[in-house]
């Protein structure tokens, strides 16, 4: 895969990284000369590999055809498969998001490099036949890798389209999604009602509910699990602001707190996947820095938790 399309070379660049983002960032561009890969976890529905960092493009794909305001975006893809990353998460509801994905993912080769999660958002089966149609065109693919039924919208009818779905080829998973924690009696309800390979969810270290009923139901049930608003929008940071990272965070390879925060939800065996968005290259790369090295046991994701919110 290349870099950028200017006339710095890949040492250029690397310098440029290392000067705004820190050597950590650099370790991890060069992961894969050193022979260090991206932690997977398995789609328990198929034994697939999935690598443990992917990308969220709510906000930060709505965007024009400049190439002022795509160009950034172009970057964290490369940088996101670059690193070994592959899962990119949009949805009809995130206005432009689909057909910048598309575009972009097709312009830069990579479509053999990611996998592709998108989502129903509307009632009615025939509606969203026709919204899914519309998001594979915009996507320029023939199959979706997960079609998602966005915030449980209908879903007893959506997921039965899905099923014929899958059984065709047209997706490859069946997946629900919701972002707010008062929800998720309803998405325990229907983890518990139908088959499904992945549930899409809020967990972060500011909201952990998750891990009460929902994380343990998914391992029993054998379902993929992909983290949204693991950074609560920014908030979790607030909560560090002119904080230095602990000495200890070193041992797991943390470099920044985006890092710890990330590595924080990543550590729950349930967690297939975290999906922070993001339309800055740096931020890519030092996300991209919590799929490697060691993860926090389950003390010291105690002993992280209290250091930061004063909690276990």
């Amino acid at each position: 895969m290349g870099w950028t399309t200017s006339s710095l070379d890949r040492r250029a660049v690397l310098k440029l990284m290392l000067a705004t983002a820190g050597a950590g960032i650099l370790r991890n561009l060069l992961a894969d000369d050193a022979g260090e890969t991206i932690r997977v976890r398995q789609i328990p529905s198929s034994g697939e590999d999935l690598p443990v960092i992917g990308l969220g493009t709510a906000h930060v794909f709505d965007v024009g055809q400049s190439v002022e305001e795509r160009a950034p975006l172009a970057e964290v893809l490369r940088l996101l498969t670059r690193s070994g990353g592959q899962v990119v998460d949009t949805s009809p509801m995130y206005g432009r998001a689909e057909r910048v994905v598309g575009d972009l993912v097709a312009s830069s080769k990579l479509t053999d490099r990611v996998f592709i999660a998108t989502k129903v958002w509307i009632t009615g089966r025939e509606s969203g036949i026709e919204q899914m149609r519309e998001s594979m065109r915009l996507l320029k693919v023939d199959s979706i890798d997960l079609m998602q039924v966005h915030n449980l919208v209908d879903w007893r009818t959506h997921v039965e389209t899905l099923r014929a779905w899958k059984a065709d080829g047209r997706v490859r998973y069946v997946g629900i999604t919701h972002y707010r924690t008062d929800a998720h009696e309803e998405l325990e309800a229907v983890m518990k009602a139908v088959p499904l390979d992945f549930v899409q969810l809020n967990y972060s270290m500011l909201t952990p509910d998750a891990e009460r009923r929902l994380l343990p139901l998914a391992q029993d049930k054998g379902i993929a699990i992909l983290v949204n608003r693991p950074y609560e929008r920014g908030a979790v940071f607030s909560r560090v602001r002119g904080r230095e990272l602990p000495g200890w965070a070193a041992e797991f390879g943390i470099d920044s707190w985006g890092q710890f925060f990330l590595k924080w939800v990543l550590s729950h065996p349930a967690v297939t996947c975290v999906i922070p968005g993001t339309s800055k290259p740096h931020h890519m790369l030092d996300n991209v820095g919590a799929g490697f090295g060691a993860l926090p046991d389950a003390d010291t994701r105690k002993r992280m938790r209290t250091f930061v919110l004063g909690v276990d």
